[in-house]
């Protein structure tokens, strides 16, 4: 994206050319960026509307994997004023510096350097595809700028105790703000000076300067024994010349957050981490907020009438409760309980879904039993059916079972009853 910060052009790039190995079944059909969240949503539409809130205005999507149904929904979905110049476009590896696709996100930058020419940016913010939050960029850029810094991390507060799942920055006693050392996966790393049992985790979220950011990956693509990863050789190539910089999340001011959900950030990367953060959407004081307008979420979801609920008589009512409930959905004589539904999914009289994550057009059919399951799109369950049951019964229809017991069916999967 670039936009006008101040006096300064501001480009942002979106990585999303992830496989997205640990989502499968989720990724068998598509690219980690475009999985369905949270009824209406795809993942990448939360690091498109943070872009868009914060004022950056002209972006740029580098893809890769399974690309068509990401460059599908940002097509349809993500079009801006072309008065003013703005854009959203995804960009699929061009093999223009060689017969070899991206070989990491650094090499995705240096492979599309020709989009930075075109733009000519002051400053270059580099964002993940694929993960749950709210975040300001404007404020992020703003301390680069004061800090002089030649890259400025975002970086999130984790529990000591979950160190060795993260990239770990630590910081200058002297300058909490100026980074010391960035560790991958540390099993001791040094606590925060104001929170002994905390640390800085990396978002992957970051902020060069145009110029800066172009020499390094140039720089790294002429190293052999470099994996050409921007948190993995980037970023610690200038915290060893003492140029990297942190950006502490908890200081990022959202309009309509909430105590509960401010410092919210999740890297959905797992089934089970996708499976916790639908459950942080429909408790009753929702973990994150999707209700914030003052901070939206955009997205298209299609012209579907809105949800109905029908038949009331006392063994066959159409209810949902602790849910979220999507456009074109139809429960008719079931219960839906602590779960998302996505459009136009129809659940048929006698059956119950409770704990469960329902992706799009699934039909699930009379007297079924859906306990923490996750159904992918255009699934038909026949009547009768039990899903996330009997666990036995389950892998032996072909589903995906994980080690905490969730159950996947993938997408178009078909069901013999």
């Amino acid at each position: 994206m670039v936009a006008q910060t101040g006096r300064l052009k501001v480009l942002a790039i979106v990585l999303a050319g992830g496989e997205g190995k640990r989502l499968m079944p989720l990724t068998a059909d598509r690219a980690k960026p475009a999985v369905p969240f949270g009824g209406i949503y795809r993942l990448i539409d939360f690091a498109l509307s943070n872009i868009v809130n914060s004022g950056c205005l002209k972006i740029v999507v580098l893809t890769q994997y399974k690309s068509h149904s990401l460059d599908a929904h940002i097509t349809r979905t993500w079009r801006m004023s072309t008065l003013l110049g703005n854009y959203v476009a995804p960009v699929p590896a061009q093999q223009r510096m060689g017969k070899h696709w991206f070989a990491g996100s650094a090499d995705a930058i240096y492979q599309s350097l020709n989009l930075v020419y075109d733009e000519k940016p002051d400053i270059i913010v580099v964002v993940g595809a694929d993960h749950v939050y709210r975040m300001d960029f404007s404020q992020m850029i703003d301390q680069h700028i004061e800090t002089g810094a030649g890259v400025t991390v975002a970086a999130i507060r984790q529990p000591l105790s979950l160190a060795d799942q993260f990239g770990v920055i630590e910081v200058d006693d002297a300058d909490p703000r100026h980074i010391a050392d960035f560790l991958e996966k540390p099993q001791n790393p040094k606590p925060l000076p104001d929170a002994p049992n905390e640390v800085l985790a990396s978002m992957g979220n970051y902020v060069f300067n145009a110029d800066v950011l172009e020499q390094a990956v140039r720089d790294d693509a002429a190293d052999e024994d470099s994996a050409h990863d921007m948190g993995g050789d980037i970023v610690p190539a200038f915290v060893n010349r003492g140029e990297g910089y942190v950006y502490d999340f908890k200081d990022n001011d959202i309009p309509g957050a909430t105590e509960r959900d401010l410092a919210y950030w999740r890297d959905v990367g797992t089934i089970d981490s996708y499976y916790e953060s639908h459950m942080d959407l429909v408790s009753v004081h929702p973990v994150f907020n999707l209700y914030n307008d003052r901070w939206p979420i955009y997205t298209t979801h299609g012209n579907h009438p809105p949800a109905k609920f029908v038949h009331g008589s006392h063994d066959r009512v159409g209810q949902a409760h602790g849910s979220m409930v999507s456009p074109g959905v139809v429960i008719s004589g079931a219960t839906v309980a602590d779960s998302v539904v996505s459009p136009n999914v129809h659940v048929h009289s006698f059956s119950n879904v409770s704990q469960s994550v329902i992706l799009d057009g699934v039909d699930i059919g009379r007297g079924c039993q859906i306990h923490r399951a996750i159904i992918d799109k255009a699934v038909h369950v026949p009547e009768g059916v039990s899903i996330g049951v009997d666990h036995d019964q389950d892998r032996a229809r072909g589903f995906t079972v994980t080690d905490s017991g969730l159950v996947v069916v993938g997408k178009g999967t078909i069901i013999e009853g």
